[in-house]
């Protein structure tokens, strides 16, 4: 396994991180859930990667009973606060001071940790002062209930006012999470940049695209039975922007590159990721322990600029690339 720095911080996590969303407390039954980190601890995945909303709070309860025994100080466990968690009342979701205070207490005893090592704002509050929300995640650290601050799918612009006032409060704001993938190359032109000029590393999510560039989903084609293009627990409403045939299709001309790396189509998408500099950690999902002895394979990977060039030929047509979709449509607009 490869330990990179998350940001311009002394914290090193794996450049593989194993995450929940959409698996624990939901798509496998818990003992399965409990096999697929353990093989992750197995094939040197320390960073840990949840958050309350996920299943209501179910995949962060999931993931505390999965860790017990493990020695904390050998792992980064990260979660999120930002949407409701459940009745969904008036003070139940976005980064008031009241909500966040409440919300990293539930967190821990769901986890089973006195602190987590990072903790991330999992949206953007257009409705909550950004000095209110900075101040409470400062007390957050300062109370030891977390030893950095990370943020998610936050623009440039909202990155930069984040930082400004983290450093007036004397804490660290060294991460963004946001989706990155061959497909989804929006944070590109404008959020990394700033990332770069401000110190924050970038952990990003769904770097397989949902399960699409693993090639799986043929062009013309039924999605195969069970698989995420399936899912009606939330999965099949995901993927959707990526199940168009010409996608499909350039997906399918990537197999012969991997083939003649002598990778795995998901390790292919996982290598792709973590060539970027600002890329501290790609994080992966996993309904069976086999498909994380596959992607963390891809830790250490290194493509070649003749690689990236012909993945770029074979995608570059069909990725997303506009910065205006940084932001998650389901953010409160202003």
């Amino acid at each position: 396994m490869e330990f990179r720095y998350l940001g311009n911080s002394g914290l090193k996590i794996s450049a593989v991180t194993y995450g929940n969303w959409l698996t624990h407390g939901s798509q496998v039954e818990n003992d399965v859930a409990t096999q697929c980190v353990h093989a992750a601890l197995e094939h040197g995945i320390t960073t840990f990667d949840t958050a309350d909303a996920y299943a209501n709070t179910a995949a962060e309860r999931v993931l505390g009973e999965a860790l017990a025994g493990q020695r904390r100080e050998s792992l980064e466990i990260f979660t999120k606060v930002y949407w409701p968690t459940g009745p969904a009342g008036h003070n139940d979701t976005g980064l008031s001071r009241k909500h966040i205070l409440e919300s990293i207490n539930g967190s821990l005893r769901r986890l089973q940790t006195d602190y987590v090592d990072l903790y991330q704002a999992h949206r953007f509050d257009y409705e909550t002062p950004l000095e209110e929300t900075m101040q409470a995640f400062a007390d957050v650290v300062r109370s030891g209930k977390a030893l950095y601050i990370g943020v998610s799918e936050w623009t440039a612009s909202q990155i930069r006012a984040g930082v400004s006032l983290a450093n007036q409060l004397g804490i660290q704001l060294i991460s963004n999470q946001p989706q990155y993938s061959m497909l989804w190359r929006v944070i590109e032109s404008e959020v990394v940049p700033a990332s770069k000029q401000l110190g924050l590393s970038q952990i990003v999510w769904s770097p397989i695209a949902q399960g699409v560039l693993t090639g799986k989903y043929v062009p013309g084609q039924p999605a195969p039975e069970g698989s995420r293009a399936t899912d009606q627990k939330g999965g099949a409403n995901t993927i959707q922007r990526f199940m168009r045939d010409e996608v499909l299709s350039r997906v399918q001309e990537l197999r012969p590159i991997a083939d003649d790396l002598g990778l795995s189509m998901a390790q292919l998408a996982v290598a792709w990721v973590l060539q970027n500099e600002n890329v501290a950690s790609a994080i992966i999902g996993a309904s069976r322990p086999a498909q994380v002895e596959d992607n963390v394979r891809a830790a250490g990977v290194q493509l070649s600029d003749d690689v990236m060039d012909r993945i770029d030929e074979v995608i570059g047509a069909v990725a997303e690339t506009d910065p205006e979709k940084t932001s998650s449509p389901a953010s409160r607009p202003a």
